[in-house]
């Protein structure tokens, strides 16, 4: 008998040392009761340190041989805890806010995308006040207006002149902000419907190298994602030179984020007349509402919707020689009756369930509705002597799509997580009078191209990372699916007929941790942008889904916890293709290029309180079918740099200095027309505490004079005989001050 029960016990003793247990718990804000998503939770295992984070809800799993175990958590702006959790119930830990220190960026090998992290310490640091700020906390990534405020800016990253967003894929909460044959440009990215203070979180990557982002992502991608729920209402204003005016208000609606459902509705009207002799008057007008709830213990819900509608003037672009002979002022005009209005109606829906064993399952889908309207005249009278060159485009668009991804996480020998993402979808662009028109004073003379598109992009990708101890290894491979119908009102008896086409991206990352102060890796991908429907039919399907083939070698050192370096070379060819010239209305082929060159991120907490941020990016940028001296890429950006000097507190006085600088580049391909570089300083300082916040902001301090968009452009003025080709500018603004009042409730 005893016999039996020590075998019992020994039985017992060893079930008890080999069994895992599951240790699940869930982070919140203390203030808010809001789910804190990638917070760090360290704990050890098998006498080694582990890392994990958690995910949208908050909630982390970890396999233990202990029924109790202690564990530390911290995330970007929370004080660090210590605990103790049980298996077998959900432990709640609410963490409290802090103000935000570097210390808490750490380099592991748990996480992939460390951009993230990083774009939540600048949106800590310095909260953005317009949507032009938005894409500005990107590294590396420029911006120019040349349309009196309300088209959507030029973008430039890594070599790149993206026009308006050719070749960066930007979304908002999952849903597109690119437009694919948009009637101003491929990829046309208005993000002027993002109202700042809605955005909780910016994701971002350069390259071609994840699996979740297809149509467009080739110089990179940036991913916004709004708040799920807000802490407190709150109504702000701001006012300024140039006569610019700006409310936003944002309302918890149902006022009650300890429960499971939560809901707020944010405003905003913006007014700006600009430095222009005539007036820009710019008119912005943005509704945001989220509801979000937990349908059941397992099952979230997210329903948004928005409005926006905006109008403007332009005082257009401008010859170099109309300012050097002092024909009109710098902030003059050509044409006074360039400008526009556009509209965009969102609505989305995103449904999460979360199952047993680290698996979900969500579901997304969103609708747009569009209407976009332009007045521009680049040529003036180039090709028409008597009634100028203005044109006119325009279109409607409804967009529909839909996105299932399964998530799943496991543990390979039950040591090493393994994570893995099953996603398909589509969407579907149906654009009604796609127009390019000849007009004078903005009244119609004749159509150049006028046509109805349907284009369908639909998808399927797979990604997988697996974490060995300190190597970290991810695949992951795409397949993208077209088909394009142009339907040309003009030549209604001769239609092209309608195509498709499909593209295969793969993708690799490779990371590997040395120790806390040091990591590296290397990325390798093939990405891709479509080109516009009417190139696709144009051009019979050849060369339409042109391909980059990128690669990244990169290093994270934290020398000393206060201190974060980013250093990465990178290389990138792009094929052949042909493009659609929205302004012309003509297909132009495109040869095969290359970019290749080194961005170097830095993040250093002085003291406390204080933050001195850097970003510096080189690019070389040729094109490689043409002659040596001829091959320069027009407006491919060189050297650019962005920082800041910032004193940040949580409550009291917060002040700081703002910096961006382009080097000089060729605006031709000959480089025998420059593009002038610029270096621009800001400045902010605001008193904050519990209920009130008053700031001023000063744009341009030093009030230096510089071409904010440029171009070579081959133009003629109605009093000339030869048409010349030289810069054309938009100029940059002056300096001048806007004061902030915000209100808490």
């Amino acid at each position: 008998m005893k016999q039996n029960l020590l075998l019992i016990f020994i039985l017992f003793f060893s079930l008890k040392c080999f069994s895992q247990f599951d240790i699940k718990g869930k982070i919140i804000d203390s203030k808010t009761n809001l789910p804190i998503e990638s917070a760090l939770i360290s704990f050890y295992s098998n006498f080694k340190e582990e890392k994990l984070l958690s995910d949208e809800r908050g909630v982390f799993v970890l396999s233990s041989k202990q029924e109790k175990d202690s564990i530390e958590i911290s995330s970007i702006g929370y004080e660090k805890k210590i605990v103790e959790i049980l298996a077998h119930q959900e432990t709640i830990i609410a963490l409290e806010p802090k103000a935000v220190s570097l210390t808490e960026v750490i380099v592991s090998s748990s996480n992939f995308s460390k951009y993230n992290t990083l774009a939540k310490v600048d949106l800590k640091l310095k909260p953005v006040v317009n949507s032009q700020e938005l894409l500005r906390i990107v590294p590396g990534l420029f911006i120019a207006q040349h349309a009196g405020g309300g088209k959507a800016e030029q973008i430039f990253l890594r070599g790149f002149d993206i026009d308006h967003g050719t070749d960066i894929n930007i979304t908002v909460d999952g849903m597109p902000v690119n437009m694919v044959s948009h009637a101003h440009g491929q990829g046309y990215a208005d993000a002027h419907f993002i109202i700042p203070e809605t955005v909780n979180n910016i994701d971002f990557g350069t390259g071609p190298y994840y699996a979740n982002q297809g149509n467009l992502n080739t110089a990179g991608y940036v991913a916004f994602s709004t708040h799920q729920a807000i802490s407190k209402s709150f109504i702000q204003t701001e006012f300024g030179g140039f006569n610019t005016s700006r409310t936003v208000a944002m309302i918890d609606i149902l006022n009650k984020t300890k429960h499971s459902s939560n809901a707020y509705i944010a405003g905003e009207f913006y007014y700006f007349d600009g430095p222009t002799i005539q007036p820009q008057q710019l008119n912005r007008f943005n509704i945001f509402s989220k509801y979000s709830t937990a349908i059941s213990k397992n099952t979230n819900l997210s329903i948004s919707a928005s409005v926006f509608k905006s109008k403007w003037n332009a005082s257009g672009q401008l010859p170099a020689r109309v300012i050097e002979s002092g024909m009109i002022d710098r902030f003059g005009s050509l044409d006074p009756t360039e400008g526009g209005n556009t509209e965009r109606y969102n609505f989305n829906v995103i449904a999460t369930q979360y199952f047993k064993k680290n698996q979900s399952l969500n579901h997304q889908f969103y609708y747009t509705k569009y209407k976009f309207n332009l007045y521009s005249n680049f040529t003036f009278f180039l090709n028409d002597t008597i009634n100028g060159d203005a044109i006119q485009q325009s279109e409607n668009r409804n967009i529909v799509g839909y996105n299932s991804k399964y998530s799943t996480k496991n543990y390979f020998k039950n040591i090493y997580p393994f994570v893995s993402e099953y996603s398909v979808g589509f969407r579907y662009d149906d654009i009604k009078d796609n127009n390019l028109s000849k007009v004078v004073r903005r009244n119609f003379l004749n159509y150049v191209q006028q046509g109805d598109i349907k284009e369908l992009n639909s998808y399927a990708y797979t990604s997988h990372q697996i974490q060995l101890n300190k190597l970290s290894i991810g695949v992951g491979v795409r397949v993208d699916y077209f088909n394009f119908n142009y339907f040309n009102k003009l030549e209604k008896a001769e239609q092209l007929p309608e195509l498709s086409k499909a593209i295969f991206s793969p993708k690799f990352n490779l990371q590997y941790t040395f120790n806390p102060t040091l990591q590296t890796y290397l990325k390798l991908g093939k990405g891709f942008h479509s080109n516009d429907t009417r190139v696709v039919t144009a051009n019979n399907g050849k060369e339409i889904l042109p391909a980059a083939y990128g690669v990244d070698l990169g290093f994270v050192i934290k020398p000393i916890p206060n201190l974060y370096v980013n250093v990465a070379l990178w290389y990138l060819h792009s094929a052949q293709e042909f493009v659609y010239v929205g302004d012309e209305g003509v297909v132009e082929p495109s040869g095969r290029s290359t970019r290749r060159g080194i961005d170097l991120i830095t993040r250093y907490q002085i003291s406390k309180n204080i933050f001195f941020n850097n970003n510096f990016n080189y690019a070389y940028s040729r094109a490689l079918d043409e002659k040596e001296g001829e091959n320069f890429i027009p407006l491919a950006p060189t050297f650019t740099a962005s920082g800041s000097l910032q004193y940040k507190k949580l409550k009291g006085f917060n002040a700081g200095l703002h910096y961006r600088t382009i080097a000089n580049r060729s605006a031709n391909e000959d480089k025998s027309i420059i593009a002038k570089g610029y270096f621009l300083v800001d400045a902010s300082i605001a008193y904050t505490t519990s209920k009130f916040e008053l700031g001023l902001i000063v744009e341009n301090i030093f009030n230096s004079q510089w071409n904010e968009a440029q171009f070579a452009t081959t133009s003629r003025l109605q009093n000339e005989q030869l048409p010349i080709t030289e810069l054309n500018f938009t100029p940059g603004n002056p300096r001048f001050l806007k004061f902030k009042i915000s209100y808490n409730f």
